[in-house]
């Protein structure tokens, strides 16, 4: 017997995400945004941390959503949703081009007093090929004055002020469009504004992972990604031609995570015992279960014992942060860099049932071996703005081969 939920989801196409043009009925929107609040609801695992005020989400959003004229509408209204939540970890997985950018992009940016001022630039992006500076203090967003264009993103529906929802704001406003060029309006330090444009660009692709011996016997592995399985049989290569190296460099920046199951492995090469990484929760009513412990067993033909040091900055994110917490965990190395994006949690996928729209969400809250949340984890050797992380990663691996 077909159900009207059946009746529905027979009326929308399959390929929703690709935001069909004919628009579904507002029945068929209805059921999917509270199937989405009420996940989120009873599984979200950060609303004890959080300010959002989640019924009054439903209240403001719901019929927005029911007045949707288009899937992609539709969408646009689950994206500000979500946006309430002010976590980079909980969005759309693929939101329609035009709608907010979650941050991090190129820029982090701060806020000081009444002022947004640029504190790190992302190596080989636009803002970085147009010389943007560290320091430099931000006027507008596409002719939006900054502090217009931070209320715009900021969240609404909150109990009270929290700056980690003004932090949001603030980035995903200088991140600009999915999609889309910007520009932006800066003050130097001679008090000059200037309108500098920030296309859209292509990067070159780089493999996955990438190695090489440098300077003094020391070794260099680039992981740039935890997302493909095959990221284990190249880096086992990479590792074996590097075997015979005085200690090593694993560097993550920029590496927007992945799974587990491609970051255990490799730490597994470290090893001769098994050993816990991590600590994780989930949610248990309003609060979080009791951790369990999470291990990583050694792996392969041998164990790499040099010393090892781990590279990390503001885009390593997810399971390129729990990478080097898990290898500072194991005693097998230490971390240089600067802090991680910071999102502290395992996400689950959510695939709405009628319109097929995909929504990921922080559902288990990760803890290294002290319970100290993964969100807080903070490098060994901490790096000023600007500086050098390689140069400071291989002098922080000479200093441990010499001790």
């Amino acid at each position: 017997m077909l159900t009207r939920r059946a009746l529905c989801a027979a009326a929308v196409c399959a390929a929703a995400p690709a935001f069909a043009t004919e628009p579904p009925t507002s029945v068929v929107f209805a059921d999917d945004f509270d199937e989405f609040w009420r996940t989120l609801d009873q599984r979200y695992c950060y609303f004890g941390e959080k300010r959002t005020d989640w019924q009054r989400v439903r209240r403001v959003y719901r019929p927005q959503a029911l007045a949707a004229a288009s899937t992609e509408a539709f969408a646009r209204v689950l994206t500000r949703a979500c946006a309430e939540l002010y976590d980079p970890h909980t969005h759309l997985v693929d939101a329609p081009d035009g709608t907010a950018r979650f941050p991090l992009y190129d820029l982090l940016a701060e806020r000081r007093d009444a002022d947004v001022y640029i504190a790190e630039i992302k190596d080989g992006s636009s803002a970085q090929c147009a010389e943007l500076g560290i320091g430099d203090c931000v006027v507008a967003i596409d002719g939006v004055p900054i502090a217009e264009a931070v209320t715009e993103r900021a969240p609404t529906c909150m109990t009270r002020a929290d700056p980690m929802a003004d932090w949001y704001a603030i980035n995903s406003a200088v991140a600009g469009k999915r999609g889309m060029a910007r520009s932006i309006v800066v003050r130097g330090a001679a008090s000059v504004d200037r309108t500098v444009p920030l296309p859209v660009i292509q990067q070159a692709s780089a493999p996955n992972v990438e190695s090489r011996a440098i300077q003094s016997g020391l070794g260099y592995i680039r992981i740039r990604t935890f997302a493909d399985m095959a990221v284990v049989d190249t880096f086992d290569a990479a590792l074996a031609a590097l075997r015979a190296t005085r200690g090593l460099i694993l560097d993550v920046r920029d590496n927007g995570g992945g799974d587990t199951a491609v970051g255990r492995p490799i730490m597994g090469r470290f090893i001769s015992d098994r050993k816990p990484y991590a600590f994780m929760r989930r949610r248990a009513g309003r609060g979080l279960t009791p951790h369990w412990t999470e291990y990583v067993d050694p792996r392969g033909p041998f164990t790499y014992d040099k010393p090892v040091v781990v590279l990390a900055n503001h885009w390593s994110a997810s399971m390129a942060e729990g990478f080097p917490m898990g290898m500072r965990d194991i005693g097998r190395a230490r971390i240089v860099g600067t802090r991680m994006l910071g999102v502290g949690a395992a996400v689950f996928n959510l695939r709405l049932d009628l319109t097929g729209i995909d929504i990921q969400y922080s559902a288990e809250p990760v803890f290294d071996t002290n319970d100290v949340p993964r969100a807080l984890l903070r490098p060994d050797v901490e790096t000023a703005p600007g500086a050098d992380i390689l140069a400071a990663g291989v002098e922080e691996l000479r200093r441990q081969i010499a001790e």
